[in-house]
């Protein structure tokens, strides 16, 4: 069963939010595992995809923004998509970095969902929305806070 965990920011920016977001996926890469973000929009995830080029000067994540035709050849690379139906050329039993302001279709594929909370009142109002969407299907929630 997807286990979901909820990492709580102290900040209020979307920013913070993405930057975080490419702190995971990275750990998560080194460890080997596929990793899936999922954004609102096209403007999101290309701003995503320009972040992860730059975010930490020491770093190299191989990242794709998904198409129809996106095929990762078996290759370990993190795509990024915002269509409902995309999320498919990610295999099953990774990771999905959910940004976007809902539950993906397809979440359950996913061995762990991450979803990252912001003190901005839209993410805190979606993320509260989706913490009871899984609570009420019996998913395994873990809430980390990191305003401390």
């Amino acid at each position: 069963m997807t286990r979901v965990d909820f990492y709580i920011l102290p900040d209020e920016s979307s920013e913070q939010r993405n930057l975080f977001a490419c702190r995971i996926a990275e750990k998560a890469f080194k460890l080997g595992h596929s990793i899936y973000i999922h954004s609102d929009d096209q403007k999101q995830a290309k701003a995503l995809d320009e972040l992860l080029w730059c975010w930490r000067a020491s770093s190299f994540i191989p990242h794709q923004i998904e198409s129809a035709d996106t095929d990762a050849n078996g290759q370990n690379i993190i795509n990024i998509g915002c269509d409902q139906g995309q999320g498919s050329s990610a295999p099953i039993n990774g990771l999905l970095i959910n940004l976007s302001h809902q539950v993906p279709e397809f979440f359950s594929r996913f061995e762990r969902v991450t979803e990252i909370v912001v003190q901005s009142p839209a993410v805190t109002e979606s993320t509260r929305s989706n913490y009871r969407f899984y609570r009420d299907r019996g998913y395994p929630l873990e809430s980390h806070d990191l305003r401390n």
